[in-house]
C-alpha cells in the first residue's frame, strides 16, 4: 500500500502527508508562530505566514500543559489526518501550523477537519477547487 490515494477524474491529486511538506525544524515552527498572522476556530489555533522560500509547508502542535501524552498524541494525529485531506488545497506559498485546543482534543478527526477547512477558507488558503468539507475525499 503506497498511502497515496487519487481521485477519479482528477489527473494526478493525491493525499499523502510527505516529508517536503512538513515543517520540521524548530526554526520553521518559531518563525510561524512569531511572524504569523492567527485565526481561532473551536477546536484547532491556526498560524500561517508566506513562506520566505516559496514552498507550503504545514505542521502540527499540541502543548504540554494541555493534556498527558495519550490524548497529545491522539489529537496530533486527528489534526494530521485532517491536513492530509486538505494539503492538496492548500495555496502555493504559506507556512501553517495548526496547534489543538483542548476541546479539539476530545474531538474526531473529522470534526478537527471541519474547524480547520472553515479556518483555512475564511483566510484564503484554500485554492477555488477545493470541493467543500467533504470528508470523503480522498476516496476512490
Amino acid at each position: 500500500m503506497s498511502g497515496t490515494c487519487h481521485l477519479p477524474g482528477r489527473s494526478g491529486r493525491s493525499f499523502p502527508f510527505p516529508k517536503d511538506v512538513r515543517l520540521r525544524s524548530g526554526w520553521e515552527f518559531d518563525f510561524v508562530f512569531r511572524t504569523g498572522r492567527r485565526s481561532c476556530g473551536e477546536l484547532v489555533r491556526l498560524f500561517f505566514v508566506t513562506s520566505p522560500d516559496g514552498t507550503t509547508k504545514v505542521g502540527v502542535t499540541v502543548g504540554k500543559k494541555m493534556a498527558k501524552a495519550a490524548r497529545r498524541v491522539r489529537g496530533r494525529r486527528c489534526a494530521r489526518e485532517a491536513l492530509r485531506r486538505l494539503i492538496p488545497w492548500i495555496k502555493d506559498g504559506v507556512w501553517l501550523a495548526v496547534s489543538m485546543r483542548e476541546r479539539g482534543l476530545n474531538a474526531t478527526a473529522r470534526d478537527v477537519y471541519g474547524d480547520l477547512a472553515a479556518l483555512l477558507w475564511r483566510n484564503g488558503l484554500l485554492s477555488d477547487q477545493w470541493p467543500g468539507e467533504n470528508w470523503e475525499v480522498d476516496r476512490g
